[in-house]
C-alpha cells in the first residue's frame, strides 16, 4: 500500500486520528483528506498531501469518481490506497474501486487495522 484516505468527520475528527495519519505520513506513504463536505474544513493540520471534498470535485462518496479523484490527486492507482470511513456504505464504494477499506468503529481498531495493512510497527510489535 502506498496512501491512506480517511474520511473527515467521525474519523479525522476523533481525537487521536491527526496523530495517526502523521506517523503514516511520516513513514513515506501519501495521506488525503476524502470528504462529502461542501467546502475544506478550516484549521486542518499539514498532514495531508491533498484534500477532496464534495463540493468542490461535484461528487460524493459512494460515488466511485471521488475515489477515483482521490487517488489520481495522490498519483497512486486505486489499488494502492487505504480508505478509512466510519459510513460502511462508504467504504463499500471504496472497495468497489479497488481500494481497501476500513470500517472505522473506534481509534484503537483503526489504529491496528492500520498497522497491519501498512506495516506500521505498533507499541506492541
Amino acid at each position: 500500500m502506498r496512501a491512506l484516505l480517511v474520511d473527515y468527520a467521525g474519523v479525522f475528527t476523533e481525537d487521536g486520528m491527526p496523530e495517526v495519519v502523521a506517523r503514516v505520513r511520516a513513514h513515506g506513504l501519501k495521506t488525503a483528506l476524502l470528504s462529502n463536505a461542501d467546502f475544506v474544513p478550516a484549521g486542518l493540520p499539514e498532514v495531508f498531501d491533498a484534500v477532496v471534498v464534495s463540493g468542490a470535485v461535484g461528487f460524493a462518496k459512494p460515488d466511485p469518481g471521488i475515489y477515483h479523484h482521490a487517488a489520481s490527486a495522490l498519483r497512486v492507482p486505486p489499488n494502492q490506497c487505504v480508505f478509512v470511513d466510519d459510513v460502511a456504505e462508504y467504504v463499500r464504494g471504496a472497495v468497489r474501486v479497488g481500494m481497501v477499506g476500513v470500517h472505522h468503529r473506534d481509534l484503537q481498531s483503526t489504529v491496528e487495522e492500520l498497522a497491519i495493512l501498512l506495516d506500521l510497527a505498533g507499541p506492541a510489535d
